[in-house]
């Protein structure tokens, strides 16, 4: 199941008899006939099929070996998976099964790779268009120190969708094992299908911005092309009564050939805007359509020959003429771009490619990129943000001294906001700096509603909105905000984490858990995602379920935290301490808050209030999630539990006082 939702979501067609076989099919013939017909076949094999001496998914293996006799011998069809420690000289497969590469997903765990090796065996002459940078290079590096940042935030959130259609065909022998287990408890649910988010009928006034093609000779450009459509995005973003669909989920269709009738059922939209850019020394040329997407039909298109430091009109010029092709009833125009200097317009955009790739010297490198951009131009408001980002990120993932990073990063927003008052993302990142540094919710408040009224449409403003409700306790509004963010990012995986996130601490745990598998589909390799869909089966009562989760957890600390919280669950004792012990030797200078809520869970309190002060001195950044905190409901009876909050301004009264006014766009 893993597997084909994975698969299904980089938007290959998948055959599952599990999920794809309905009530009153002949199902013989229709797994017969999908055998038949597939262009690849993924056998999947297991110390389970290797148990099995009869099966019917046997008969289905020896079906698709038959299908090779009439094949070439170098056409590709049979894709061996292995999802266990399963040896090729052990198996139990037919031989055939072992002329062909075995690929090795340790329980189902898919990454994108796998997705783009199957669709190159569909299509071995397409070739993807590398990225490239000028003016900046990053030299291959590990993975990045272990992350303190807020959980499940992935280190790349671009989603790239296949357009190859493809039919493929998964060996039975997963269904019939757990049609043979029905009659027992359920170790771990399914893997939760992407919900497809589609009306019947998309909103008229709605808009996808797509990324521009890079036209450039070198397909050197792409940082330009995808800032340019970024821009226009944003520009469109202000116009109210218009739904624009946010960045990463447009995006996710970057590079492939998807039809636009699939583009539209994906994303909900009635118009996409798509284009591209080509540059030739300091001449620019961009192209521009306006597509309905109910019948394909191209409303609009334009041409603009410009310099370089024409940009900005060019953008205005665009923006307003799609607006005007809408012929939608809107309230005003989009806002005026403010023009910027060329060349630190193009540093900007390269440092803001670099950090996405959210690596220790990528952000390095972004830094350096933001930096010359400001020497050019030190009134660039979205350069002195950007540098915020990098700071605080840097903060929270241990790269640079905690106290350092934040007053860095502190400094940049306020800069930020100074030379741009009217900015709503400036005023978001200070709030975002109140909640996880200076701990002044009061101040996050007012900053995060204040950027919201500016601009409704941002959905990262959004993101950070959400985080601070579930710290001030508006559950019922986090949610209420989560949703409307998955409804205009519905392929963004941190979009379903953050409503994932809302549901945990509201304690809806089969809400939380499903969204939480749809961040994970989303996005596999999200750091820390595993490790909060582990504490939520925990709190369901599935600690079995959450250890099986945590197996595929790359990120050390969080996964010791699960098994301290699961352990204790079952009763293992031993196991727990063990698990916490570890946790605190290894992580105690960076997973602070998190030490405290395994030791609050399994009911250690005198430990959890010396971690609490420890905090509380090291300013951990997750902190002010403690007062809310499901694993922490062990400590509120305690007497040292309000005192410790109304120091620290979290009790529930003062939370209570913290105004927040914001009424979702209608």
């Amino acid at each position: 199941a893993r597997i084909a939702d994975a698969l299904r979501i980089a938007g290959v067609e998948v055959w599952f008899d599990r999920s794809d076989l309905r009530g009153g099919v002949a199902w013989d013939a229709q797994i017969k006939k999908q055998i038949h017909n597939c262009a690849l076949f993924l056998p999947v094999i297991s110390t389970h099929t290797n148990a099995r001496i009869e099966g019917y998914f046997r008969r289905e293996w020896n079906l698709a070996t038959r299908r090779i006799l009439d094949r070439a011998q170098d056409a590709d069809f049979l894709v061996p998976v292995v999802i266990d420690d399963t040896r090729e000289a052990d198996a139990r497969v037919p031989e055939e099964f072992l002329s062909a590469q075995w690929t090795r997903l340790p329980g189902g765990e898919t990454p994108p790779a796998f997705a783009q090796q199957l669709r190159e065996l569909l299509d071995p002459d397409r070739e993807a268009a590398p990225v490239v940078y000028p003016a900046a290079t990053i030299e291959p590096s590990g993975r990045s120190p272990r992350s303190a940042r807020p959980r499940g935030r992935p280190n790349l959130r671009r989603l790239v969708l296949a357009g190859i259609a493809l039919l493929l065909t998964v060996g039975a022998g997963t269904f019939w094992y757990y049609q043979g287990r029905s009659k027992a408890p359920e170790a771990k649910p399914a893997a939760t299908t992407v919900p497809a988010n589609v009306a019947v009928a998309p909103n008229e006034k709605s808009i996808a911005v797509l990324p521009f093609a890079d036209m450039s000779a070198e397909k050197n450009q792409e940082y330009m092309s995808d800032g340019i459509a970024d821009e226009l995005l944003n520009l469109l973003a202000q116009v109210p009564d218009l739904k624009v669909i946010a960045r990463t989920s447009s995006f996710a269709f970057k590079g492939q050939n998807v039809e636009i009738a699939e583009i539209a059922r994906k994303l909900n939209v009635a118009h996409v805007l798509e284009g591209s850019v080509r540059t030739s020394g300091d001449k620019l040329r961009i192209t521009a359509q306006l597509v309905r997407t109910s019948d394909s039909t191209q409303l609009w298109s334009e041409r603009y020959d410009r310099p370089m430091d024409d940009i900005f009109t060019v953008q205005d010029e665009i923006a307003n003429a799609v607006v005007s092709e809408l012929k939608s009833r809107l309230l005003n125009a989009p806002r005026q771009e403010k023009r910027r200097e060329p060349r630190a317009y193009t540093l900007f955009l390269q440092g803001r490619a670099i950090a996405d790739q959210y690596t220790a010297p990528a952000l390095e490198v972004a830094i350096s990129l933001y930096e010359q951009a400001l020497d050019l131009d030190p009134n660039y408001a979205e350069a002195w943000d950007g540098l915020a980002s990098i700071y605080a990120n840097q903060a929270l993932d241990g790269l640079r001294p905690r106290d350092e990073a934040f007053r860095l990063a502190s400094e940049a927003a306020q800069k930020a906001l100074a030379l741009d008052p009217q900015s709503a993302q400036a005023h978001a990142r200070v709030g975002w700096i109140s909640i996880y540094y200076n701990r002044d919710l009061s101040a996050a408040a007012r900053h995060l509603s204040h950027a919201l009224a500016l601009d409704s449409g941002n959905i990262e403003v959004f993101k950070m909105a959400i985080g601070l409700l579930r710290r001030i306790d508006r559950l019922d509004l986090a949610i209420q905000l989560a949703e409307y963010v998955v409804s205009h990012d519905p392929l963004n995986s941190d979009a379903h984490f953050e409503l994932g996130r809302a549901h945990y601490f509201a304690r809806h745990w089969n809400a939380a858990i499903a969204e939480l598998r749809t961040a994970l589909a989303l996005s596999p390799s999200g750091l820390g995602g595993r490790a909060v869909l582990g504490e939520a089966l925990v709190l369901q009562g599935n600690p079995r379920a959450a250890l099986e989760e945590i197996r595929f957890e790359t990120d050390d600390g969080w996964r010791l935290e699960v098994k301290a919280l699961a352990h204790h669950a079952l009763g293992e004792s031993a196991a727990s301490e063990a698990a916490w012990t570890e946790l605190t030797q290894k992580y105690g200078h960076l997973f602070v808050t998190s030490i405290v809520e395994a030791a609050a869970f399994r009911g250690d309190t005198d430990r959890a209030f010396e971690w609490l002060d420890r905090a509380a001195r090291m300013r951990d950044p997750a902190l002010s999630q403690i007062p809310s905190s499901p694993l922490c409901e062990n400590l509120h009876k305690d007497a040292r539990w309000l005192p410790f909050l109304r120091r620290h301004g979290m009790a529930p009264e003062q939370l209570a006082a913290i105004k927040f006014d914001f009424k979702l766009p209608q």
